[in-house]
């Protein structure tokens, strides 16, 4: 189930991708994932599958100072290649150089084009459940561990990502398999799609679109921003 960072960006070439403009949907993958008929495999997790009761669809994933001057939303989907790269690669930069500073306030947007719809929604939707019960930080560490198993989605990669983010895997689970949170990532993308996304990763900055999802490109659109 170990997936690394290489091999991540070196399945770029899926289909729904175009260049630099990132993925732009038109996937059907297969396997099975979050219609709450059939049970994900959960390999080495014994867990007993609930549909989850009450999940905060208003919870928005958010790093930084609150009262930051500049706004980073970050548009993804969890099955779009060129998303694992930019939260894999470029993101940590911007994490380091602006979050962690508190220049900017940092919003992650689902937008589940999707590339493989089996997976979009349901893997969004345990990135959510995560960071609605452990916080933030849970959030973006699941997010991570999560695109390093692109590809490889399951019920077991899942568990993983949570307990690689410090949360209990069986709940992280069942999200996926009910999809939980399906109705905040579809409030995400009509979002999105009022502000004119139509691919992933898309990054606004203040509200306005960045060409191109690299840290260098981000990093300039918010220093002529500061």
């Amino acid at each position: 189930m170990e997936r690394t960072r290489r091999s991540v960006l070196a399945a770029g070439a899926s289909v729904g991708v175009v260049g630099a403009a990132g993925c732009l949907g038109g996937g059907n993958g297969g396997g099975d994932g979050g219609d709450g008929e059939n049970s994900l495999d959960t390999g080495e997790y014994d867990c007993d599958l609930e549909e989850p009761a009450d999940p905060d669809l208003d919870y928005q994933p958010t790093l930084g100072d609150s009262d930051a001057g500049v706004l980073v939303q970050a548009f993804e989907d969890f099955t779009c290649p060129h998303c694992a790269t930019y939260k894999l690669e470029h993101f940590p930069t911007i994490r380091e150089d602006y979050v962690e500073p508190g220049d900017v306030r940092y919003e992650h947007w689902d937008f589940p084009i999707p590339v493989e719809e089996a997976w979009a929604v349901p893997v969004a939707s345990a990135a959510r459940g995560v960071g609605d019960r452990e916080g933030d930080e849970a959030f973006f560490e699941f997010s991570a561990a999560a695109y390093e198993s692109q590809g490889e989605y399951s019920g077991e990669a899942i568990g993983a990502a949570a307990e690689a983010a410090g949360a209990d895997p069986c709940p992280a689970i069942a999200d996926a398999q009910f999809s939980a949170y399906e109705d905040a990532s579809s409030s995400d993308k009509s979002e999105g799609e009022s502000m004119g996304v139509s691919g992933t990763p898309m990054i606004f900055v203040d509200g306005e679109a960045v060409d191109g999802y690299e840290a260098d490109a981000i990093a300039a659109a918010v220093d002529e921003a500061l």
